[in-house]
């Protein structure tokens, strides 16, 4: 099979690791754009029950990647050991966890408790499965092959794969008049929920790691030469493996990079729609244009990364990611300037900022993959810590998913905002002009803040020439 499709120019290697890119960012992408306009909106959640589930979803979105991390590097159980066994049995649970959120468990009133249970239920839920399934495939990114060209050749299938699956954002909001129509969006859930299980089940059946079957054979070496228990060894074993991921200064200097990019795109994916909705009337830009502005929100940093894999083979992802965060402070020190009355440059800021953001978080595969190389090589490990290495980063940089919301809400609530998001602009003219100024000022300031942090982050960062090295190590 893998000869007919190289007989058709494809890569199945690459295919069958990019069906989970696909099927996950189908689902991934419409949970994180609507699931804070829902809870508030239409679920009428209160600020302190939303603050609470994002509190609980704060200390299990970091608790439980290093702990999934942990168990699929070390277990002996074939659906959490190998990798493609991880996504095919989790696939179908990380779909259903998705439909969570969109069904009500009741009628629910204002500041209904139930609505802030509900939240919580959603999030861990779909965070657990999510977490479950993409480490395994972020573990077969570093494992397919060490080799640059092959690593740059999965982000192009995968890049392809998240164009495909980012225009369910564009779609639903078509659908559902951007959920307007909230019977159509329900459906159109369930459809992408059925879609992404097969998308990420094909992945869970065709696609291999170099390192199946080695993956708890440093474990088991650790602990005939130690002559310990099992259970000893593996508590002793998880901190010494923990501390030499935490003392790599590369590490160190990705976690503070990424927990601010994580902070900003959630709070791009999270507020877009509500600042669209807020500073730009709707003589100036219509509800089916801000359809389009969303989705290509999602579906231009794909395209981005697609165009930018000649720059990726002759600058490196270092140089890239660096720009990025200069250009990102400069639109916004620009924005600034301009003022809010800008209606069609403030759009196109909104997008621009999503688009490059998202695309700069597209490539920190590849740090962390060469992160992965040089702790092998170091170490002199027979398999590689990936789903660690993954896991410990996601403990630091998830909790800035959770923050990101918490933050704005409070600060646009103390602002009015809770009071004045179902009442009609004119019944109070100035709360509504303080509120708006507020919405602008986080605009701005919030990216170009994040941005000036994220190069002083990412300077020191010394990984810098992997694109010029054709194998680190010879694939086996």
């Amino acid at each position: 099979m893998a000869r007919q499709w190289m007989n058709c120019g494809i890569n199945h290697a690459s295919f069958a690791y990019a069906m989970t890119t696909l099927g996950s960012s189908m689902i991934n992408n419409i949970f994180s754009f609507y699931y804070v306009k829902l809870f508030l909106n239409k679920y009428n959640i209160s600020e302190a029950a939303f603050h609470q589930s994002q509190v609980v979803y704060m200390v299990w979105n970091a608790v439980n990647d290093p702990l999934f991390g942990y168990l699929q590097d070390n277990s002996r159980v074939p659906c959490c050991s190998q990798r493609r066994l991880s996504i095919l049995y989790g696939a179908p649970l990380y779909s259903l966890s998705f439909l969570i959120a969109w069904f009500p468990w009741s009628t629910y009133s204002s500041g209904d408790w139930l609505s802030g249970l509900h939240l919580t239920v959603a999030l861990c839920a779909f965070d657990a499965l999510l977490t479950f399934v993409l480490l395994a495939q972020c573990a077969l990114f570093a494992e397919i092959s060490s080799n640059h060209h092959n690593r740059l050749r999965l982000i192009k299938y995968n890049q392809l794969a998240s164009l495909i699956g980012s225009s369910s954002v564009l779609f639903c909001g078509m659908v559902s008049t951007n959920m307007e129509n909230f019977k159509a969006f329900q459906a159109f859930t369930v459809l992408i929920a059925i879609v992404s299980c097969i998308c990420m089940m094909y992945t869970g059946i065709y696609s291999k790691s170099r390192f199946d079957g080695k993956i708890y054979e440093l474990v088991d070496q650790e602990c005939a030469d130690k002559g310990a228990s099992k259970t000893a060894c593996s508590l002793s074993m998880l901190k010494a493996l923990t501390w030499q991921i935490l003392t790599n200064r590369d590490f160190q200097l990705f976690v503070v990079m990424n927990f601010f990019q994580v902070f900003i795109l959630a709070f791009f994916n999270n507020f877009t729609m509500i600042f669209t909705e807020h500073l730009i009337p709707p003589d100036a830009l219509p509800s089916l244009a801000k359809s389009f502005m969303y989705g290509a929100g999602f579906i231009l940093p794909q395209l981005l990364v697609l165009s930018s894999q000649s720059l990726l083979q002759s600058l490196g992802y270092y140089k890239i990611i660096l720009f990025t965060f200069i250009l990102e402070a400069g639109m916004a020190v620009l924005m600034f300037i301009l003022g809010p009355q800008r209606y069609y440059f403030l759009a196109f800021f909104l997008t621009i900022n999503m688009v490059i953001i998202q695309a700069a978080f597209s490539l920190f595969g590849l740090p962390l993959a060469d992160i992965i190389d040089m702790d092998m090589q170091k170490y002199k490990r027979s398999s590689p810590l990936s789903s660690m290495v993954f896991g410990t980063n996601a403990l630091f940089t998830k909790p800035a998913q959770s923050l990101a919301p918490m933050i704005v809400l409070n600060i646009m609530n103390h602002f009015g905002y809770e009071k004045l998001k179902d009442v009609g602009q004119e019944s109070n003219q100035s709360a509504f002009e303080s509120l708006h100024s507020v919405m602008f000022y986080l605009v701005c300031l919030i990216p170009m803040c994040v941005a000036i942090l994220q190069v002083l982050a990412w300077r020191p960062f010394s990984i810098r020439n992997s694109h010029t090295v054709d194998s680190k190590y010879i694939d086996t």
